[in-house]
């Protein structure tokens, strides 16, 4: 089935939050199935696994200037899903969770379907950035579109505050970096972490890693959402 596009717009996402007093009658006429692809802006940043999820109002990933929660950490240190994927679908505020697999690549895009009938009008993304010790990109409560309409999101990189940035080999999951000669590691470098979530400083070159291949500036994450059904 095609829509035809009536409106689009652009919005620049740092923790959205888009709750209102009249967001659940509003919710109702946002159901359906949408289209989610997320674009990697960045020169030489991959996006692990993304998650996406439907859900009503008032639910949020994380708070800027305030901890991450274990299930974020867990997803921004080491690309892992479940735990957050596993903690959405216990509240009955939540639609549909759903995880993709593979890599985003630079300059790549990667599409996933989520459902939101049944009220869950707003939805939330999220994959980490590697090679970062715990850098990810996020949209955070945002509404769903209405009707034909094509709505645009754009994501910096945020940090959550949990890892130290040591920017090494050892500390870095991923299957392979030139600059390790293979894959990176599981290491949890303790001390130093800022614990709150914040925007990432990005790539510093204190490590393994330099800058003039790994560094980014924000934007790093375009998020496109269509409804399909």
């Amino acid at each position: 089935m095609t829509f035809r596009l009536t409106r689009r717009r652009c919005i620049f996402v740092v923790a959205l939050g888009l709750a209102s007093g009249s967001a659940l009658a509003t919710d109702e006429h946002r159901g359906g199935r949408f289209e989610i692809t997320v674009t990697n802006l960045t020169r030489g940043q991959q996006f692990t696994p993304i998650l996406v999820a439907s859900h009503r109002a008032g639910v949020r990933l994380f708070d800027l200037g305030r901890p991450a929660s274990a299930e974020l950490a867990s997803l921004a240190e080491e690309g892992n899903t479940a735990p957050l994927a596993a903690a959405l679908r216990l509240r009955s505020d939540t639609g549909q969770v759903v995880t993709g697999t593979g890599l985003t690549n630079p300059g790549a895009s990667t599409t996933l379907i989520v459902d939101a009938r049944g009220g869950f009008g707003h939805f939330s993304v999220a994959a980490m950035l590697i090679p970062t010790n715990d850098g990810f990109f996020a949209v955070n409560g945002a509404r769903l579109p209405n009707g034909a309409e094509t709505m645009t999101l754009m994501s910096p990189a945020y940090d959550s505050g949990t890892e130290r940035n040591d920017e090494t080999c050892a500390s870095i999951p991923g299957p392979f970096f030139a600059e390790c000669n293979g894959s990176g590691g599981g290491a949890s470098p303790s001390g130093g972490e800022e614990g709150y979530v914040h925007i990432h400083a990005g790539m510093h070159g204190i490590g393994d890693f330099k800058p003039s291949n790994r560094d980014w500036r924000n934007p790093v994450a375009r998020i496109t959402v269509r409804r399909v059904q």
